[in-house]
């Protein structure tokens, strides 16, 4: 009797004692936000629990975590975007976003990294146009260097040196000649008296900002193309973001294994070549779901639109560039 008395207080006591640390569990509070935290993760504002960093060893092992594992989504969206042409874009479309970076966030994060490092590594070069004396005007591609622009004469300022290149290199005769002209022999005075080096800088800052047009214009070419059954233009915008992503990405690494393997430069382009054609193939046949025949058909279309608009692109960027430095 006395020893079922005894176990009763104990056996009453353990679910006391779970409930203690379970209330203490459930009053864990969000250190952002000051909400009730349940669970490892916030549901206020998203912040994940954790104890105060008390030492350098903790620092780094949380810093580790984050890198490695906590945010996966970054390296599963990466190894996505890189070997499942499509696949992201069918997810997003699908509603399974959860284990994916958002289409934006990678686009901008991808291209930045990308436009930095050709920022970098770009070598300049200019078209350089001579008459002989006999025979038809030839045309050399030479890079852009102190001989570009002449030296200077005896006693000649670089201010004087660059009105005398400017003036006598710089005579436009077409329309809107009475703007254009004056804009023009400004501008040159700017690249002769700086020796070119801003202007390789403004293009390569204008080629995002003109992406941002380039993009949605293919997306209302790509709803033309896909016009029966219907998708929504959202549909096409988000398939060109993701492939734009890939391409900056597979460039960046292809870049820094040609810089790595010289040897192979040649056969690494080759290779990327051939892997963007297939890659873009084959996302538009996982998202769109047509034929090979068609889907094939498509890409030819709008592979011809990409080169004419991108090159109309490229030399209204540069035209931008000049007249803006």
């Amino acid at each position: 009797m006395s020893a079922a008395a005894a176990a009763g207080p104990v056996s009453d006591a353990a679910p006391a004692v779970a409930d203690v640390c379970g209330a203490s569990a459930a009053t864990a509070r969000c250190d952002n936000c000051g909400a009730t935290v349940t669970g490892r993760y916030c549901a206020a504002c998203g912040q994940r629990l954790e104890p105060p960093l008390h030492s350098l060893w903790h620092f780094s092992t949380v810093a580790l975590e984050d890198l490695t594992h906590a945010d996966s989504r970054l390296w599963r969206t990466l190894a996505t975007l890189l070997v499942r042409p499509g696949r992201l874009t069918r997810e997003f479309l699908d509603g399974r976003r959860a284990h994916y970076l958002p289409p934006v966030r990678l686009y901008l994060v991808i291209s930045v990294a990308f436009f930095l490092w050709a920022s970098a590594t770009h070598e300049v070069r200019v078209v350089q146009i001579s008459e002989p004396d006999h025979g038809p005007p030839k045309t050399v591609l030479a890079p852009l260097d102190e001989e570009t622009f002449g030296a200077r004469l005896p006693g000649e300022s670089a201010e004087q040196h660059a009105e005398r290149v400017c003036s006598s290199g710089v005579n436009y005769d077409g329309p809107w000649r009475e703007r254009v002209q004056p804009a023009a022999h400004r501008a040159c005075v700017r690249l002769v008296l700086d020796r070119g080096r801003s202007l390789p800088e403004a293009f390569m800052h204008n080629v995002p900002r003109a992406l941002f047009v380039f993009l949605p214009l293919l997306a209302g070419v790509m709803m033309l193309m896909y016009w029966r059954p219907r998708h929504y233009y959202v549909e096409h915008l988000l398939l060109f973001v993701h492939n734009h992503a890939f391409l900056f990405l597979l460039l960046l690494l292809a870049g820094l294994g040609s810089a790595l393997l010289r040897p192979l430069a040649v056969w690494i382009s080759v290779a990327v070549t051939l892997y963007i054609a297939w890659y873009a193939y084959r996302s538009m046949r996982v998202v769109y779901g047509q034929s090979r025949s068609l889907t094939l058909g498509k890409l030819v279309l709008l592979s011809f639109f990409y080169l004419v608009s991108g090159t109309l692109m490229i030399g209204l960027v540069s035209l931008y560039s000049v007249f803006t430095l």
